[in-house]
């Protein structure tokens, strides 16, 4: 793979990360994914981008920008700088829902899960699912699922010159949960009679109640099997100035896909029945913190977290 290639195709050699740091290089981070082997799963009927859409904001590269990475534009960097002068904590919060993910996958391979199916995923980072599954559980299976052509770009790079393993990225949208699991690609890599743990981090806030989010989450929480999980963070107006909240929710609504922050009992409610594992929903740099400590400014991550078993 080349050095353009690994670094992603939407970054430049001076793209900066958000403290105005030179952002790191891609290569490092997609290495530890291109050794556990990736698959490129599509359905029949899609049909590859004819081009990116580079002149409007997209959350995932927004997210990417915040995490100091380089696969990102300059609407998506511009975008990015107005919520962090909204909201400075994003990037804190972006690092803080990047350490919760690692922490919930190792709790859900604990609990014997082998399964992953990672909606929303975003461009995968260092502590992506992939790495901290593998490394708690060689044998684990991975699904990535994102709407945005730019993951199926990388996807199809790592595929040059590797086998198919344990991990597969499908192209597809949350917001329609039925196309999702009659995929062909899904149930090649995923057995949903066994448990699998559900992942819906920090990607149910860009989905409307008029679009069905309830509806959405159920149809996903249904087609588990008992024993698997739901890994969920969620953006919450509840540990900030409602001002402050206003104003990131306005910068996110010239994005490809609105903020919608929502308050505890209605993050709660998407576990449905599932039974909440200790220590339930908490702020999200709380949900089984280190014990090195929490980060300086924890306080300021407007945002939920917790994981729920099926039983």
């Amino acid at each position: 793979m080349s050095e353009d290639v690994a670094r992603g195709v939407a970054g430049d050699d001076t793209t900066h990360g958000p403290s105005g740091e030179p952002a790191r290089d891609g290569a490092g981070e997609w290495g530890a994914a291109t050794g556990s082997g990736w698959q490129w799963a599509r359905s029949e009927d899609w049909q590859p981008p004819t081009e990116l859409n580079t002149e409007v904001p997209h959350p995932a590269r927004m997210y990417d920008y915040y995490l100091g990475g380089k696969d990102n534009f300059e609407a998506d960097r511009r975008a990015a700088e107005a919520a962090i002068t909204a909201y400075p904590a994003l990037p804190l919060l972006a690092r803080t829902n990047r350490a919760f993910l690692g922490r919930a996958v190792t709790f859900a391979a604990g609990l014997g899960i082998r399964q992953f199916l990672d909606i929303g995923t975003g461009i995968p980072a260092v502590g992506s699912t992939t790495e901290v599954a593998h490394r708690v559980a060689p044998d684990a299976r991975v699904v990535y699922v994102d709407n945005d052509p730019i993951v199926a770009t990388h996807a199809r790079a790592l595929l040059a010159g590797h086998r198919a393993g344990h991990t597969t990225v499908m192209q597809a949208d949350l917001r329609d949960p039925a196309a999702i699991l009659g995929d062909p690609g899904l149930k090649q890599a995923v057995d949903l009679a066994e448990p699998v743990a559900l992942m819906l981090v920090a990607v149910l806030h860009f989905v409307r109640d008029e679009e069905g989010v309830d509806e959405i989450v159920a149809t996903l929480r249904d087609a588990l099997a008992p024993g698997s999980a739901l890994i969920l963070s969620h953006g919450s107006p509840d540990f900030v100035p409602q001002e402050m909240a206003d104003a990131g929710a306005r910068v996110y609504s010239r994005a490809s896909a609105p903020l919608v922050l929502r308050e505890r009992a209605r993050v709660e409610s998407f576990f449905g029945d599932f039974a909440q594992a200790e220590p339930g929903l908490v702020q999200l740099p709380l949900w089984r913190a280190d014990q090195d400590g929490l980060p300086e400014g924890w306080q300021q991550v407007s945002a939920y977290a917790g994981v729920a078993v099926k039983a």
